[in-house]
């Protein structure tokens, strides 16, 4: 028995995926493997929740802590009674850590390497996750990522074709290229290629991929590739999700964020001329340092004039050794007060635009349970036949809860 626990984001979810081939390799057996984040202190609370919870269900197994979280910090995890064993960012992805006493943090703020090994899939899911890129080169005062990840370092071209012919070999349509900041990819390759480059490669030279889609975006370096590929290529999903973090010009400024409020609203314009009908999803902050009720007001009114149709709502959460960390802090309550009234406009904003495609048809992604994904990323529930992986034309009849219901069309 070996159980994979993963938390946070997709590119920890390929990594997931590696350790599992990697401590098969190794021969390791009847082990719980916890994969942190530790982009919030929830994301860490919710890890060592999990790590009790291994214990008590698996007390006789083998508890390995690995991670953000682990590589941030190892001696808190390697002193909880319940872990046997923390390994760090570029010790996970190796087989030999699956050995007896290899232990803590690589001596590069875990700085791992592209995986020699080929993912041929993922578990539980019917969209796969192909890396492209590791940690970042920014320094926004909230993010202690780049403590866990390191600098960018790119996937070289040939690596994620390879990864990619695997991964439609495999049987999947659809793509989700990730990394913790996909739009600094290329920058240390030869040559410089961008993001938009690699895109157009990769429907060039594995042509079999039905659907590429992006995860989070960073709003000041879309290239211009990118901008065709919107316009012009039926393949490239209509659905970006970027990283906003807030609609307060000054609050952006101190985030140390490259974009300001005029800049994300004159992009989502320019993609909505390219591509009518695209979905955006969005990350934001509630309750950062200094921020006034008035600059609240302006993330919402950014989310409302952007028609943001799903919102990612973060509570600010100081993390140690950050510079937001050591600004005037906010109370917990304001920040959790103003997170939970983001997310109340998230949900209605949700049901409004999946109101708003009722009776159109769309390609959905089936996959396990009865439900799937439409190439906006509109969650569907479907209750036909069930081939998980295949992509259905459906239309959608009516909304429940938060979901459309999708019939044959």
């Amino acid at each position: 028995m070996l159980e994979i626990i993963t938390f946070g984001c997709r590119l920890n979810a390929f990594e997931s995926e590696v350790i599992r081939r990697r401590a098969a390799e190794a021969g390791l057996d009847d082990a719980v493997v916890v994969n942190t984040c530790a982009v919030t202190a929830e994301a860490e609370r919710q890890a060592r929740q999990a790590i009790r919870r291994a214990r008590r269900t698996h007390p006789g197994a083998r508890l390995i802590v690995t991670g953000c979280a682990a590589e941030i910090a190892p001696a808190r995890y390697a002193a909880m009674e319940e872990v046997d064993q923390v390994l760090g960012n570029r010790e996970k992805l190796r087989a030999e850590s699956y050995g007896e006493g290899v232990s803590s943090r690589s001596d590069d703020g875990g700085a791992t390497q592209a995986p020699a090994t080929l993912v041929d899939g993922f578990e539980g899911r019917a969209r796969a996750f192909l890396q492209v890129q590791q940690g970042c080169d920014h320094s926004c005062t909230f993010c202690i990522i780049p403590q866990g990840r390191g600098g960018n370092r790119s996937v070289p071209i040939g690596e994620i074709v390879a990864q990619a012919r695997r991964l439609v070999e495999a049987g999947y349509r659809e793509l989700v290229l990730t990394g913790v900041d996909i739009c600094g990819f290329g920058a240390d390759l030869p040559g410089q290629p961008r993001l938009g480059q690699l895109v157009r490669r990769l429907l060039a030279l594995v042509p079999e991929i039905r659907r590429i889609r992006l995860s989070s975006l960073d709003p000041a370096a879309i290239d211009d590739d990118l901008w065709r590929l919107l316009a012009e290529e039926p393949r490239f999903m209509p659905h970006l999700h970027l990283s906003l973090q807030s609609g307060d010009d000054l609050v952006l400024k101190r985030m140390k964020r490259r974009h300001s409020r005029a800049e994300a609203l004159a992009l989502i314009r320019r993609a909505r001329e390219l591509r009518p009908g695209i979905a955006f999803g969005a990350d934001l902050i509630a309750g950062f340092p200094t921020e006034s009720e008035a600059m609240f007001g302006h993330s919402v009114s950014l989310a409302e004039e952007a028609a943001i149709d799903y919102l990612h709502v973060f509570p600010y959460s100081a993390r140690p050794g950050t510079p937001a960390a050591r600004m005037p802090q906010l109370s917990g309550q304001i920040v959790h007060g103003r997170a939970a009234r983001l997310r109340e406009w998230a949900r209605a904003a949700l049901r409004r635009s999946l109101a708003a495609r009722l009776g159109s048809i769309g390609e959905v992604v089936i996959e396990r349970g009865g439900g799937g994904h439409s190439e906006h990323n509109a969650p569907v529930r479907y209750a036909g036949p069930e081939t998980p992986g295949s992509i259905l034309k459906l239309r959608f009849t009516a909304l429940e809860d938060e979901a459309l219901r999708g019939i044959a069309a």
